[in-house]
C-alpha cells in the first residue's frame, strides 16, 4: 500500500511541475504571468510577456516559437506597457480577459463579455488568441479580429459597409515601439478591390485592383506568387482579403514601420522575402500628379500622356511632378459635320490601371470601347483579363509604365491629337527626313572643318559646357554653380594651411564663404581616376539624398580642366583621423564609436530601403564617414555609387571599383555587386571601430593573420571581447562589445545569403535579440602576399580605385 501512495505522490508532482510550464489555458484560476508562457498545440505558436530593446517594458504577444531572434505577430497592449513584475494576464469572473499590474489595476482587456459561465483562453494552431466561453463552446472574442501589423495565414483583412466593422494591418511606431504607427493597410469597398497603403488620411501605395489570381499592379505576379491569396466581395458590401501558403510551415505578411508591406516565409534557417511593395519610386502613390504617367526605368521618370502637358512646365523641370498634367486641345465630345465622332482612343500598354476607377460589367472588349465611346464624361477605358470592364470617369492618378507586363489602357483624345491621314504623313516624314539630311550633312561638314582650324582653342570650353549641359540634363534641383573666384578666395587659393586631407580621387580644402559659411572642397586631380561618369554620378545622388547620417553637398565648380565639388564642412573630418590616431582614439570612448556605428547603419539602411532611388554604395570605408560638431556620423563619396531598383538587387561590373579589404569576396573576384555588398565594408568597417585597426594594416602573430581572421579567433575562444581596443576598455559594456564583433562577422560572411539587409542590422545593433552564429569568414586579404597581387588583378593601394583595381 505505502508503495501505492509513492508512485501516486510522484506522479503529482510530475503533473503540477509540467502544468507550471505548459499551459493548456488561461482561466480564473490559472492566470499567465511573466516568464510563463501559452503554447499552441501544433508548437508553431507561443503568447507570454516580452520586452523590447532590453527596456521595463513588457507586452503580452504572440510570435513563433523557437525561431530566433524572436519575430512577434500580435501585440494586445500595443500602447500600454506594463513594468510591474507581477502582472498577470488572466480571466475575470465574468469571462473577461484582462491584462493586470501588480497593483491589480485593468492595464488591456478585450472587454466585458456575456460569458456568465465562465470562459478560457487559448492559443489555436494558425496563431489566434481565443476566449471561449466554457459552456456553449463559442469564441466570444479572438485576436484575429483585432489586428496588429501582421498578417498570418487564415487572419483576414475585411470590410462591412452594412456593419462598419473593418480589419487593417497598423505599423509599428519603430522596430522597437509597438504602439500605431503612421502607415495602414486595408482593402478598399470598390469593385474590384484593391490593396491599398495610406499614411494617415494620404494613399501611399496600392496594388491596383484585383483580378480573380493576380493584382493588376504587380505585373511579375504569376500563379506561384498569387496562389496564396484569396479575394472574396458580395453584393452586401462586404469584402475580405486573406492567404494560405501551403509551401511553407512558417508565414506572415507584415506591414513595416517604413509603410512597406511584406510576405515572409521560413525556408528552415531563416526568413525570405517572397513579397515587397512599394520596391521602386514609381510604387509611391501619385507620384507623377494626375494624367502624369511614371515610366519604370533606370532612374524612374515622370511624363505625360500623348495629348498632355506638364501643368507647370518650370516645377516639372525641377523634379516636382505633383501637379501633374493638362490636355492640349479641349475634348468636344459630339460628332463634326462629316459624321466623325470629334475624340479617338489612344491605347498604351504595359499599364498599372489608374485609380478611381469604375467597374462596368464582365461585357467584351468591344461593348467595353462603346460605352466609353458614347459617355461623354469616360476619360480612359480599360478591358481586363478576369475583371472585365473598367473605366475612368475621373482624372487619371497612379498610374505606371512598366517595361513588360501591366494592362492596355485606352485614353480618349481628341481627333487632332493623332493627325490625318497616313500617306500624308508618309510623304511630309520623307520630305523632312531628306531635308534634315542635307542639313546635317552640310553642318557636318562645316563643323569638322571648323574644328580642325580651332581645335586648341575650343577643347576647354567644350569639355566646361558638355559637363555643365551634362548636369543641367539631369535633375539636380537646388544644385548651386559655384564660379572659380569664389572658391580660390574662400580657400586661399587652395593653400596648404587649408588643406584637410589627399585621397584617391583629389585634395579636400577647408573654406569659407563670404557669408561666413564654413565649406569643404574637393578638388578633382586630373590624373585621378575619377572622370566625368564618377563626377556627374556624386553629384546626382547626393542632391537627391537627405538624410542625417549622409554628407550634404551644396554645388560644384566647372571651369576649364578644374572639376571642384562643394560639400558642407565637417568640423571633425573623417572617422579615420581619430581611429588611427593614437592619441585622438581616446577621444571616442566606446558610447561614442557604437553611436557611430548605429548612425552609419542608418545612413546605410536609408541608402538601400527607405530613399527614393535606392542606392549602392560600393565605396564604405573609414576615411568616407566623416563627423560633425557632435561627432554624428555622415557617409560621403558617392562617385561609386549605384542606384537599383527592388529589395533584392544584383549587378555584374566589368569596371570593378573600391578598397581592397572592404569588397566583397563576390565583387572582387567576378564583379558581382548588391546591398549585400555594402553589408561586407559595413561589417570590416565594424571591426575596425571595434579594434582601431586598420584592415590594410593589421596583421597578427607569426602566421599574419588578418584582422576579420582575428575576429574570428576572438569570438571563437571569448566572445569577441578581447577585440575591443585597450585604450578604450574601460568606458566598454562588455555584452554590447561581444555582440556588435558577432554582428561584425554575420556582416563578412563569404555568402551573401548569409549576411543580413540594412533591416536585419538595425534590428540586431538596436535589440538584444538572440542572433544567430556566424560561419567562418574565408575571405581574407592577405596584402603582405605577393603572390596574391601578382597576376594583375588587384593593385593594393590606399586609395580608392577603379577599372579593376582594388586597394
Amino acid at each position: 500500500m505505502g508503495k501505492k501512495w509513492i508512485v501516486f505522490f510522484a506522479s503529482l508532482v510530475l503533473f503540477t511541475m509540467f502544468s507550471s510550464f505548459c499551459f493548456a489555458g488561461i482561466t480564473t484560476e490559472s492566470p499567465l504571468s511573466i516568464g510563463q508562457t501559452l503554447s499552441s498545440s501544433n508548437g508553431v505558436y507561443e503568447l507570454g510577456f516580452f520586452s523590447l530593446n532590453n527596456s521595463q517594458n513588457q507586452y503580452v504577444g504572440i510570435w513563433f516559437k523557437g525561431i530566433i531572434p524572436r519575430v512577434v505577430v500580435w501585440v494586445a497592449n500595443r500602447e500600454n506597457p506594463v513594468t510591474d513584475s507581477t502582472a498577470n494576464l488572466t480571466i475575470s469572473s465574468n469571462g473577461n480577459l484582462l491584462l493586470l499590474d501588480g497593483k491589480r489595476g485593468v492595464v488591456w482587456s478585450i472587454g466585458v463579455t456575456s460569458a456568465s459561465n465562465g470562459s478560457r483562453a487559448e492559443l489555436s494552431d494558425s496563431g489566434n488568441l481565443l476566449v471561449i466561453d466554457n459552456v456553449s463552446g463559442r469564441n466570444l472574442w479572438e485576436s484575429f479580429e483585432h489586428l496588429g501589423d501582421t498578417l498570418l495565414p487564415s487572419s483576414p483583412l475585411m470590410y462591412n459597409l452594412a456593419t462598419g466593422e473593418k480589419r487593417v494591418l497598423t505599423s509599428w511606431k519603430s522596430y522597437t515601439d509597438p504602439s500605431p504607427g503612421d502607415f495602414v493597410a486595408q482593402i478598399t469597398p470598390q469593385v474590384p478591390t484593391q490593396v491599398c497603403i495610406m499614411r494617415g488620411s494620404a494613399p501611399y501605395y496600392r496594388t491596383a485592383p484585383w483580378a480573380k489570381i493576380r493584382f493588376t499592379g504587380v505585373p511579375l505576379m504569376d500563379e506561384t506568387l498569387a496562389s496564396p491569396f484569396s479575394f472574396q466581395q458580395d453584393a452586401n458590401g462586404s469584402g475580405s482579403f486573406s492567404y494560405v501558403d501551403r509551401n511553407f510551415k512558417l508565414s506572415r505578411l507584415i506591414l513595416t514601420s517604413e509603410g512597406h508591406l511584406k510576405r515572409f516565409h521560413h525556408s528552415g534557417t531563416d526568413w525570405k522575402v517572397a513579397y515587397e511593395a512599394p520596391a521602386n519610386s514609381c510604387d509611391f502613390y501619385g507620384l507623377c500628379g494626375p494624367f502624369g504617367l511614371c515610366v519604370m526605368s533606370e532612374p524612374p521618370k515622370c511624363k505625360c500622356f500623348k495629348g498632355f502637358v506638364p501643368k507647370s512646365t518650370e516645377e516639372w523641370k525641377r523634379g516636382n511632378w505633383t501637379n501633374g498634367c493638362v490636355r492640349r486641345i479641349k475634348l468636344e465630345c459630339q460628332a463634326n459635320s462629316t459624321g466623325k465622332v470629334a475624340n479617338v482612343f489612344h491605347p498604351v500598354a504595359n499599364i498599372k490601371p489608374p485609380d478611381l476607377y469604375e467597374f462596368v460589367s464582365s461585357v467584351d472588349a468591344k461593348d467595353c470601347y462603346q460605352r466609353c465611346l458614347h459617355n461623354c464624361s469616360c476619360l480612359a477605358f480599360a478591358y481586363i483579363r478576369g475583371i472585365g470592364c473598367l473605366i475612368w470617369n475621373q482624372e487619371l492618378i497612379d498610374v505606371v509604365q512598366f517595361s513588360a507586363g501591366g494592362e492596355l489602357l485606352s485614353i480618349r483624345l481628341a481627333r487632332s491629337e493623332l493627325g490625318g491621314n497616313n500617306r500624308k504623313k508618309t510623304i511630309t516624314a520623307s520630305i523632312l527626313s531628306l531635308s534634315l539630311f542635307v542639313i546635317l550633312g552640310s553642318a557636318a561638314f562645316g563643323f569638322w572643318r571648323y574644328r580642325v582650324r580651332h581645335n586648341a582653342v575650343i577643347s576647354k570650353e567644350d569639355s566646361q559646357d558638355a559637363w555643365r549641359n551634362g548636369l543641367k540634363g539631369q535633375d539636380v534641383s537646388g544644385l548651386n554653380f559655384f564660379e572659380m573666384n569664389t572658391i580660390q578666395t574662400a580657400t586661399n587659393n587652395f593653400s596648404l594651411s587649408n588643406k584637410l586631407g589627399q585621397g584617391g580621387f583629389g585634395t579636400v580644402y577647408k573654406g569659407k564663404l563670404q557669408d561666413g559659411k564654413e565649406i569643404a572642397v574637393k578638388r578633382l586631380s586630373s590624373s585621378s581616376g575619377q572622370g566625368k561618369e564618377e563626377f556627374m554620378n556624386e553629384i546626382v545622388l547626393i542632391s537627391k539624398l537627405q538624410h542625417k547620417n549622409l554628407v550634404r553637398i551644396l554645388g560644384c565648380c566647372i571651369e576649364g580642366e578644374e572639376r571642384l565639388l562643394i560639400y558642407e564642412f565637417m568640423m571633425n573630418k573623417s572617422l579615420d583621423t581619430f581611429l588611427f590616431d593614437s592619441r585622438k582614439r581616446l577621444e571616442i570612448d566606446w558610447p561614442k564609436r557604437f553611436s557611430i556605428i548605429q548612425g552609419v547603419a542608418r545612413g546605410l539602411h536609408y541608402l538601400h530601403r527607405d530613399s527614393r532611388l535606392r542606392v549602392i554604395h560600393r565605396d564604405l570605408k573609414v576615411s568616407n564617414i566623416l563627423l560633425d560638431e557632435k561627432m554624428n556620423p555622415k557617409i560621403s563619396d558617392f562617385g561609386l555609387a549605384r542606384m537599383y531598383q527592388g529589395t533584392e538587387y544584383q549587378d555584374n561590373t566589368r569596371r570593378v571599383a573600391g578598397t581592397l579589404g572592404y569588397m566583397s569576396p563576390e565583387y572582387a573576384w567576378t564583379g558581382t555587386f548588391s546591398e549585400k555588398s555594402d553589408i561586407y565594408s559595413f561589417g570590416v568597417l565594424l571591426l575596425e571601430i571595434i579594434s582601431g585597426e586598420k584592415i590594410s594594416r593589421f596583421s597578427y602573430g607569426e602566421e599574419g593573420k588578418t584582422l576579420i581572421a582575428y575576429a574570428w579567433e576572438s569570438w571563437c575562444e571569448t566572445g569577441g571581447g578581447d577585440l575591443l581596443d585597450k585604450d578604450v576598455a574601460d568606458s566598454c559594456k562588455p555584452l554590447e562589445v561581444q555582440r556588435c564583433v558577432q554582428i561584425g562577422l554575420l556582416c563578412v560572411q563569404h555568402q551573401p545569403a548569409d549576411r543580413p539587409n540594412t533591416l536585419e542590422l538595425l534590428s540586431m545593433l538596436t535589440t538584444t535579440s538572440d542572433l544567430p552564429s556566424p560561419k567562418q569568414p574565408t575571405f581574407v586579404v592577405h596584402t603582405r602576399d605577393e603572390k596574391f597581387v601578382s597576376k594583375g588583378l588587384i593593385t593594393v593601394s590606399e586609395m580608392t580605385q577603379s577599372l579593376i583595381h582594388g586597394r
